[in-house]
């Protein structure tokens, strides 16, 4: 693990008060600090709202079931070796419907047992983009038999975004965020209205 950041966190005269604003609340409704990946990518102002805006259309504002965009990014973390994204998604996917034993076997990818037919396409989709850089025809048909032209476009832009996040945040080398207390997740008014917010534009 590296002693520090290589780009540090930005304080709120570094970020701006629009960005400290926009951070404080995404902290709250998680229950902890804002998160370090917001705060960082924060340091390029403008380019940062336009990138949250983009990443929050994918999820949690996307099409696809919440629990199979979870189980895709953390695919994707454990191929690029994101332990950020990993640790942030692993609390993310349980709240989304996976059990603590399904993200723990996303380790073993799509043959492991217990998988069902279609969550094993998913992972091997996000495997095939991350090996060739492109899902591959056979799978691409058996992918196009479960999903519209609208959730196949979304599945590629939904690695493909988090592919760049996970190598961005290694790159910047960002540091673990301290774990929020689940109490004050629940108990948060400003969290309910969030998690509300996102449902309705996940629907």
């Amino acid at each position: 693990m590296p002693s520090g950041p290589r780009i540090a966190p930005g304080t709120p005269r570094e970020i701006g008060l629009v960005n400290t604003a926009i951070v404080r609340v995404l902290g709250a409704a998680t229950g902890g600090e804002p998160p370090r990946i917001f705060t960082t990518l924060a340091r390029h102002r403008g380019l940062f709202r336009r990138w949250l805006w983009f990443a929050g259309a994918l999820m949690p504002g996307g099409t696809l079931p919440r629990e199979e965009a979870e189980l895709v990014i953390l695919r994707v973390a454990c191929n690029t070796g994101c332990d950020y994204e990993w640790t942030q998604h692993e609390r993310l996917a349980q709240r989304a419907g996976l059990s603590a034993e399904q993200v723990a076997r996303v380790r073993d990818g799509a043959d492991a047992d217990g998988w069902s037919s279609r969550q094993a396409l998913l992972l091997r989709a996000a495997d095939d983009m991350h090996a060739e850089r492109r899902i591959g025809d056979e799978l691409w048909a058996e992918l196009a038999r479960e999903y519209d032209e609208r959730g196949l476009i979304e599945l590629c832009l939904l690695i493909g975004h988090y592919e760049m996040l996970a190598m961005t945040l290694r790159s910047l080398e960002v540091q673990p965020d301290a774990v929020p207390d689940p109490r004050a997740v629940a108990g948060s008014p400003l969290a309910r209205l969030v998690q509300r917010a996102a449902a309705r534009r996940g629907a």
